[in-house]
């Protein structure tokens, strides 16, 4: 996880010096006992400690001298009495002790030896005069991960102290960003979104109230908008999280040298985000900025620039650019290789061989994986992706005893690996299950997607592939004449990738399809008009209403409407089928004669003629997309997790 804190730390350096650490400026406000004459001597006193060079010593001396009647006999200048050092009272060493106090926590740098100053200042401070020091301590703790619990802890008396009169300030801000980042790390991920909320709200009216400068501002802003990124990451909310992201980097954009390297980490982590939505298009943009800039900072062949490309290499093949990709993956392992990275370089040479298969050049793909085989551990991860991709080149031959044998070793070292890295091995077996389903083995899919699915529902995080998951499960069931069983699988699909994706997005739109198919199956046309409406509006939105899944999706509206007997609308929405494949030209002759057969028999039953029955085309939900999805794209996996073939 990105730690928002680390900036923080550095940057309540930088405000202690508008607003001091603990609370002087605040003693006569908390203290009333203690008088402005006082507040001043605890200020001078914070030196006392220190061994510094006084310029008025002589001064001192000399009006010492006028004033000593011995001096004017040197021989009787051996005066060999101690001088009593002045008295002060008690309030004013009290004050000194509370200023060494700060003065050591201060200047503590290390998580221990600030925890022991902060235990030594808690007997001579309240809670109130703390708040500042309970921020620090507690962001210092999360910077470096230490006990989240405790970190809680320090960031909720920080909280107590700071937040009163219910007057918004940077600090409370800060102190609010602390207590998400906390519940975050313990995973009380609605905890940690309604402080992270509130803290966004505090900084807004800050910036609209103009009460505090737009430089301090930001970094506090940048925080919380990256501590939402992580939440909303976390609990499968991937859309949500792509929008404080791009306000992260928004931030940064402002602040920091145009070709800055931290401006490029920050473009490539927005290119990741949108590649872990399929976001693939508008990923490229943004991951070729970062490339330039490791490039112009860095040169051609460090390693930064290596991870770009392998970036790049994924969202090319998400655009189903393959040569592009294969281009990009090679120059990615000249430097892999030159500075030694074996692990990194045999994946991306795994996914080299993916990019020849998806290239149609089988016999290099295979003469790849051989060559890396021989380099992996025989229980390793990367033995089982070698396997994997192995299978998927021989089934491309139609070897399928051959490829089955592959993804038999392939399960039997991931079966070793589950607990160890269940999201790894979890996104393995969604690769191995499709390869089954390409060989029509579907059983063994199914149990195989059944499995994968009771790894992910124990992992918050992966939302977003629990949900691809279910509907897969649900087309495969669909397939198979399983229809009600399809449903309940169907309908959490639908409702965990909404969460994930937001509802418009095209997968959404698939699911939908797919229950009315199943509803329709089942003799209930009215919901099965419902579901085809609701698909068809989404697709037309996420893919355009020319799509051609778009327009089997008011095929499918059409043909509902029909079996319930509403022919004038049906009748509707089958024209607006022909209309759509005639603007396709002569690609679609088949699909409009196919789409102009059915409006006449619709027309002839509105007549009250009989007709055969009409059937209904459920859609699988696509592996993966560009700017628009096909049914038969290999599958990519998002790029800001581990994943199993591609990155």
């Amino acid at each position: 996880m990105r730690r928002a804190s680390s900036k923080l730390v550095s940057h309540l350096s930088y405000y202690r010096n508008l607003t001091p650490l603990l609370s002087r400026n605040y003693i006569s406000e908390l203290s009333p006992s203690i008088s402005a004459n006082d507040h001043v001597l605890s200020l001078s006193s914070s030196s006392s400690n220190h061994i510094r060079p006084c310029k008025k010593t002589s001064g001192l001396l000399l009006s010492k001298a006028k004033s000593d009647p011995f001096q004017t006999n040197p021989s009787r200048n051996l005066n060999t009495q101690s001088e009593t050092p002045p008295q002060i009272s008690s309030r004013q060493r009290k004050i000194k002790e509370r200023s060494q106090l700060e003065e050591t926590f201060e200047s503590a740098i290390s998580t221990e030896s600030m925890l022991k100053a902060f235990q030594e200042m808690e007997s001579s401070f309240d809670e109130k005069e703390l708040g500042l020091a309970s921020l620090k301590l507690g962001l210092k703790m999360d910077q470096e991960g230490e006990d989240p619990e405790k970190t809680l802890a320090f960031a909720n008396r920080a909280l107590k102290a700071l937040d009163k009169n219910d007057k918004p300030s940077l600090l409370v801000a800060m102190a609010l960003q602390l207590m998400g980042s906390a519940n975050y790390s313990l995973k009380r991920f609605n905890d940690s979104l309604g402080y992270l909320n509130r803290a966004n709200r505090v900084l807004a009216r800050l910036e609209e109230e103009g009460s505090c400068s737009v430089d301090d501002i930001r970094p506090v802003l940048h925080a919380v908008q990256l501590e939402l990124a992580n939440v909303k990451t976390a609990v499968g909310r991937r859309e949500e999280a792509l929008v404080n992201l791009t306000k992260c980097l928004e931030i940064k954009e402002m602040t920091l040298e145009k070709d800055s390297k931290e401006l490029g980490a920050a473009y490539r982590d927005l290119a990741e985000a949108h590649t872990a939505v399929l976001n693939f298009k508008e990923a490229l943009p943004f991951c070729l900025k970062a490339l330039e800039i490791h490039k112009k900072q860095l040169g051609h062949n460090s390693v930064e620039v290596a991870h770009d490309r392998r970036l790049l290499g994924v969202v090319y093949t998400g655009l189903e650019e393959h040569q592009k990709a294969l281009e990009q993956n090679e120059l990615s392992q000249k430097v892999l290789k030159n500075w030694g990275l074996s692990s990194e370089l045999l994946r991306a040479e795994i996914d080299a061989a993916n990019m020849q298969i998806a290239l149609g050049k089988f016999d290099e793909a295979i003469n790849t994986l051989k060559g890396v085989v021989q380099r992996t551990d025989k229980e390793s991860e990367n033995r089982a992706l070698v396997f994997i991709s192995m299978a998927k080149a021989l089934c491309n031959q139609e070897k399928f005893a051959d490829s089955k044998r592959c993804l038999e070793i392939a399960c039997g070292v991931l079966d070793k690996r589950e607990m160890v890295s269940p999201v790894e091995v979890a996104e393995a077996y969604m690769e191995i299950s499709m390869q089954y389903e390409t060989m029509n083995e579907f059983e063994t899919a199914i149990s195989l997607l059944k499995r994968t699915l009771a790894m992910l529902e124990k992992l918050p995080q992966e939302q977003h592939s629990e949900g691809s998951v279910s509907a897969r499960i649900g087309w495969l069931l669909l397939l198979t004449g399983k229809v009600a069983q399809a449903i309940p699988y169907l309908e959490s699909a639908a409702e965990r990738l909404k969460e994930s994706f937001g509802s418009k997005h095209f997968g959404v739109g698939y699911i939908y399809n797919n229950l009315g198919a199943a509803y329709l199956e089942l003799d209930r046309p009215q919901s099965a008009a419902q579901m085809f409406a609701v698909a068809k509006d989404i697709m037309d939105v996420s893919l355009g209403p020319h799509h051609a899944d778009s327009i089997e999706a008011c095929q499918n509206l059409s043909k509902a409407y029909g079996a319930m007997g509403s022919y004038v609308l049906a009748i509707e929405f089958q024209q607006r089928v022909i209309d759509a494949w005639e603007g396709h030209g002569p690609s679609a002759y088949e699909e409009l004669r196919e789409a102009q057969r059915i409006l006449t028999e619709l027309k002839k039953k509105a007549r009250g003629a009989t007709s055969n029955e009409l059937i209904t085309k459920a859609l699988p939900l696509p592996h993966s997309t560009g700017s628009a999805p096909t049914r038969n794209l290999p599958s990519v996996v998002p790029v800001d997790e581990k994943r199993s073939n591609v990155i």
